[in-house]
């Protein structure tokens, strides 16, 4: 290897470990002064504490109103099961139809599909509040999870598409030549051959429902079905100022953990989803 280039590479190394060292700094930190006591926390701003507590996980888990942090995790695991389920029966179902099947106004419909992409969410708030109230379903889950049952996430479903596209419609051909349904061919060839593509679905789901704090403010109004981060919004008080900051990175903390969990134990199948997705057939 020529010196230059080797230069080259060592500098792009260093540049990489330097952006990832400032873009995990702040996770570090959140996590080393959920230990510090809650008068320390800022005075001592260091990364290695002078003293060290479980204080702020204790009080940080008593939670809101009488509800625990425990209820809080329980609540967001149930919405995030929930709308996994549903996104990987609606769009996969949608993205075969898309993919394989032939219908009046498919490409119409799938252009119409497209272009919600590009239409922000905050667009819909209004009309989509309207008639979740008009349903009576503000305050339950139900607006979290009933529109991932009618393939609402386009982003999902073009990434089935993209995938399903990929594979070679000649097993389809021969699964039919050998007596398999469309049914068939769909929950038999299609779904065990597009696991990578339903694990970056089912990731990416977890991960955006978890996360999500705009939809949990606007439709869980009490606290019994209260998400992790709706509940994260309780240690601010009503100036907008934070009465616990060790409660708060301590739960802050602890609501990261299913999340790295998640993303490592799945890793392999989301970047070989992500890979293939773009792959046509």
């Amino acid at each position: 290897m020529k010196t230059g280039t080797a230069v080259r590479h060592a500098l792009t190394h260093l540049f990489i470990l330097a952006l990832g060292t400032l873009m995990i700094y702040p996770i570090v930190w959140m996590v080393v002064s959920s230990f510090k006591p809650n008068n320390m926390i800022f005075s001592d701003p260091g990364l290695i504490p002078k003293a060290v507590t479980i204080e702020n996980y204790i009080t940080g888990w008593r939670g809101y109103a009488g509800t625990t942090f425990g209820k809080f995790f329980a609540n967001s695991l149930f919405m995030c099961a929930a709308a996994i389920i549903g996104n990987l029966i609606a769009c996969t179902m949608a993205a075969y139809a898309f993919a394989r099947l032939k219908f009046v106004g498919k490409n119409f419909w799938f252009a119409v599909m497209m272009v919600t992409l590009m239409l922000p969410g905050h667009v819909t708030i209004v009309p989509r509040y309207i008639l979740f109230n008009t349903f009576g379903w503000v305050g339950t889950f139900l607006p979290i999870i009933v529109p991932k049952f009618l393939a609402t996430d386009a982003f999902f479903v073009f990434l089935l598409v993209q995938f399903i596209r990929s594979l070679p419609k000649e097993l389809d051909e021969a699964a039919i030549i050998d007596g398999c349904s469309k049914l068939g061919v769909f929950l038999r060839i299609i779904v065990p051959l597009a696991t990578p593509a339903l694990v970056t679905t089912a990731l990416f789901t977890f991960l955006w429902t978890w996360d999500d704090f705009f939809n949990h403010l606007l439709y869980l109004t009490s606290p019994p079905i209260f998400s992790v981060s709706r509940a994260l919004r309780t240690f601010v008080g009503d100036a907008g100022a934070v009465s616990n900051w060790g409660g708060a990175l301590a739960m802050s903390t602890l609501s990261v953990i299913p999340s790295f969990i998640l993303f490592f134990a799945l890793q392999k199948y989301f970047v070989q989803g992500i890979a293939t997705t773009g792959i046509k057939g």
